[in-house]
């Protein structure tokens, strides 16, 4: 079968766009300690190859209609970015329970150098969010979103327009349950709080002479780093587990 050129030019547009999107927001590769020529080569190359499996099904909306094409772009943008967010969200909400973290045991501090974002971070969140991240890439969590990416297509094909409905509805539901899931991971280092600051205020009052803030304060932050100490693991593993059902299962 003789393949027009102009219509194999456009349907590997088409895939780029949502591909690109995708990798624009998603965890890791949307860093800016990712260069940006990485970040266009592999998103030129993973759509080539799923340009390649899926080429029956873009090959029909690969249109020389400049109108046609123009909806169908942003369409495949909205989708991209969209596959892309819930996976980014999930990562910003395990990054929200770290800075809450290290101001509950004491370990806050101004804010220093991130390793992801461009916004400082306390020492201990970028700790946590950094290990997560590469957690996440050493289990293969971004092949899961290349495959996410592939079945998409089979869901939604370009001619399915981009549906702002379903898509915050996908959002919400993901920051709802990602919140959730944080605070229950978070929920130690919360009652730890809660108990040593309760305690601590007991104690001031039972004796207001003592400066009981500055000599509490180094206990309240090796309590925390103990505690993290022992729980990172299953921390982590957690949060792994709960990376695929809640962005990509969806």
């Amino acid at each position: 079968m003789i393949i027009d050129p102009g219509q194999l030019v456009l349907a590997a547009f088409l895939a780029f766009c949502r591909i690109g999107a995708c990798f624009m927001v998603m965890p890791g590769l949307s860093s800016i300690r990712v260069p940006m020529q990485v970040r266009l080569f592999m998103a030129i190359a993973v759509a080539m190859a799923i340009l390649a499996n899926v080429w029956d099904l873009i090959a029909p909306y690969a249109q020389r209609d400049p109108n046609v094409v123009t909806i169908f772009m942003l369409s495949e943008l909205l989708i991209g970015v969209l596959i892309g967010l819930l996976a980014r969200l999930y990562l910003l909400a395990l990054q929200f329970i770290g800075s809450a973290i290290a101001m509950l045991i004491g370990y806050g501090g101004p804010g220093g150098t991130a390793i992801e974002e461009v916004e400082p971070q306390p020492a201990l969140a970028t700790l946590i969010s950094f290990s997560a991240l590469l957690l996440l890439f050493a289990l293969d969590f971004h092949h899961e979103i290349v495959k996410a990416l592939l079945a998409s297509y089979r869901i939604l094909p370009p001619g399915t327009l981009f549906n702002p409905q379903s898509a915050l509805v996908d959002v919400t539901d993901t920051i709802s349950e990602s919140f959730l899931a944080m605070l229950r991971l978070g929920s130690p280092f919360i009652a730890y709080a809660i108990l040593v600051n309760l305690a601590i205020g007991f104690v001031n009052k039972l004796t207001p002479q003592i400066p009981v803030y500055f000599v509490s304060l180094p206990f309240l932050i090796a309590g925390g780093l103990i505690l993290i100490y022992l729980g990172i693991g299953p921390f982590l593993r957690l949060y792994a587990d709960g990376f695929v059902p809640m962005t990509i299962g969806r």
